[in-house]
């Protein structure tokens, strides 16, 4: 018996094959093989086609049906995971009605902030528990405001998780952690955010129907069946962002439990059981996937936008393309920590919320033509994205959070030697690395919302730690010093 899991993220779709009764992976691939195409129309946009993302899981899901045959027709559930704060618009024909305005572009920003001053910060934080920002719901004001005639068109706007879950059971729905994600949600309500719909005049209508985080939501089609080599009539049984499935794969679901994530983005996201907020709405509480009125649990998000994305433009801008990034690790790792005083702020991707929404784009401090060399920029440009994160953490331990221990897939910029020695000396936290992802999640979330496993301990019973890493006192004061002229130079 097995389950799939499709994990949709702005770079590529992966998708995963689990073996229900090991709880081993049978099989996983990756599409595109280079990065998915993402559109810029203006500075600060981000735009990709919806229909991109569906044909990449009709291509991951071949070459998971080469793989493992047998297994793909034994498939009984199957979990998505998505990049969130995306806006998809559909008209009552399921038709996608403009490019997905994805969670990296700013041009809400104003809106969101606008609204923020328009209902009251503290009104907003109370209910919201964030401010409106440049999330999905201010995405979609800005659809209202400037393309008035494709805001008549709309049926249902939807997450880029709803649109997967639309095409493989032709049904639009949604989540409650869905809508808290797009600042959609009333916290003390526990119900749709109306007050926010009232003040930007927006239909309630337009929202999908509400579907649980685990269980049914509805059946594969005869078409998406055809289209992935899976059975019809099997169950969509488990939904969610990115980050609150990164979490859930990490086997983090209670109070003081953090996991972090460093691809294009970086993120941070602890889990809390008091509904806890940001004054300046910094940080970003969202309802986590275990959440019940009875057993409330809360997950806050910790995004810097410019991380892994900086770590490519460096690769293919300062290196050609030439160096792989083992080799420019081990080239970092020639310099000491602190890079000799070079400074590098990784902002470069958008607005940032830890910095108030503004967009200051990456910059290099304390640069010296006869001192330093492409190694300290390799070097800088990894402390400074640990250095961003370690902003953010700041903020989330101010709400309470606690920062001891923290859990990670082994991918991505934690491959790295010297991205592991920055962030364990820089944050003060161990650091564990599991044998995960978030297809992975994806496909455990399905095998529990489909009732195949009995709770959430079975489910992770096999999830294996492949490593362990502990500060050494030897190296904190360095960091100590380094991150504080980071933080000295950030806040002039």
């Amino acid at each position: 018996m097995f389950v799939i899991g499709y994990d949709i993220g702005s770079s590529s779709v992966k998708a995963a094959l689990m073996d229900v009764e090991s709880g081993k992976i049978a099989a996983s691939a990756t599409w595109p093989e280079t990065e998915m195409a993402m559109s810029a129309p203006q500075p600060g946009w981000a735009e990709q086609k919806p229909e991109d993302w569906w044909e990449n899981i009709k291509q991951a899901s071949s070459k998971l049906a080469k793989k493992q045959p047998d297994a793909m027709k034994q498939v009984r559930a199957v979990g998505v995971t998505y990049q969130m704060h995306g806006l998809v618009l559909v008209d009552r024909d399921k038709n996608v009605l403009r490019p997905s305005i994805i969670w990296c572009d700013s041009r809400a920003a104003e809106i969101g902030d606008k609204a923020f001053r328009a209902l009251g910060e503290e009104y907003c934080l109370s209910r919201f528990l964030n401010s409106p920002g440049n999330f999905t719901a201010a995405k979609m004001r800005w659809v209202k405001e400037n393309e008035p005639e494709t805001y008549a068109k709309i049926y249902k706007m939807m997450l880029p998780g709803d649109y997967v879950a639309m095409k493989l059971t032709d049904e639009i729905s949604t989540t409650s952690t869905g809508l808290s994600e797009g600042i959609l949600w009333d916290f003390p309500e526990n119900d749709i955010a109306r007050s926010l719909l009232e003040h930007w005049d927006m239909d309630e209508a337009l929202l999908a129907d509400q579907k649980p985080v685990f269980g049914e939501q509805g059946l594969v089609s005869s078409k998406a069946s055809s289209e992935l080599g899976i059975p019809s009539g099997i169950p969509v049984t488990y939904r969610a962002g990115d980050q609150p499935n990164n979490a859930f794969s990490l086997n983090v679901l209670h109070p003081g439990e953090i996991a972090a994530t460093a691809g294009t983005s970086g993120v941070v996201y602890g889990v809390m059981d008091t509904p806890a907020y940001d004054s300046q709405s910094r940080v970003n509480p969202f309802v986590h996937v275990n959440h019940s009125a009875d057993n409330p649990r809360y997950g806050v998000l910790l995004c810097v936008n410019g991380t892994g994305i900086l770590n490519s433009w460096t690769k293919k801008n300062m290196t050609g393309g030439v160096l792989s990034y083992k080799e420019m690790d081990d080239m970092a790792a020639e310099i000491p920590a602190g890079s000799e005083g070079v400074c590098v702020y990784p902002f470069g991707n958008g607005a940032e919320r830890i910095l108030n929404n503004r967009e200051p784009g990456a910059s290099i401090q304390g640069l010296s033509f006869n001192r330093h060399d492409h190694r300290h920029l390799f070097r800088a440009g990894q402390e400074g994205i640990v250095y961003a994160l370690a902003y953010g953490m700041e903020i989330m331990q101010e709400m309470g959070m606690q920062m001891k221990t923290i859990k990670a897939g082994r991918a991505n910029m934690f491959l790295s030697p010297v991205f592991r020695e920055v962030f364990i000396h820089t944050t003060g936290a161990d650091l564990q690395l599991f044998d995960t992802d978030g297809s992975q999640g994806a496909a455990r979330g399905a095998a529990v919302g489909a009732g195949l496993y009995a709770n959430f301990d079975e489910a992770f019973m096999h999830l294996e730690m492949l490593d362990h890493f502990k500060p050494e006192s030897s190296l904190t004061e360095a960091y100590a010093e380094s991150y504080g002229r980071w933080k000295e130079n950030l806040l002039k």
